[in-house]
């Protein structure tokens, strides 16, 4: 992301979006819809140390920068995943390090995927964010 939208207006905005649906089959259909239209990762980033550990779906995650700010590419073989994957990304990549850090991820509570992801989703995204916090504090 390289607009000028604050990380925190970021995730207001996805609040937003998810709050124009009634229900978790909407929901879940535009998380999936989001995930299908995030640009793949190339074929030669997917290594297995760009693996997310303690994901139940394949999931990899490359960190690179651009000057000051976190470049995040990133992409999962499900659909669910993918479009959590393109959440984090449209609030996280582009942004600098220690924003990424000095901030916590609330709008995925408040959309509700806390309540209504799997445990193993809920696993998989807690590791998604850890890793993203790892690449940020070693860009530091």
């Amino acid at each position: 992301m390289t607009d000028s939208a604050s990380l925190a207006q970021a995730q207001r905005e996805i609040v937003e979006e998810f709050a124009l649906f009634d229900d978790w089959q909407d929901k879940y259909s535009h998380l999936i819809e989001i995930g299908r239209a995030l640009p793949r990762m190339p074929a030669e980033l997917k290594t297995e140390d760009r693996k997310v550990k303690g994901c139940q779906a394949q999931v990899w995650l490359h960190a690179s920068r651009d000057g000051e700010c976190m470049v995040f590419t990133a992409e999962s073989d499900a659909l669910i995943v993918q479009g959590l994957v393109a959440l984090l990304l449209r609030v996280y990549s582009g942004r600098p390090a220690a924003e990424i850090l000095a901030s916590s991820a609330t709008f995925l509570k408040e959309i509700g995927l806390d309540r209504h992801l799997s445990q193993n989703r809920t696993n998989g995204l807690a590791s998604m964010m850890k890793e993203i916090h790892r690449h940020a504090r070693e860009a530091l």
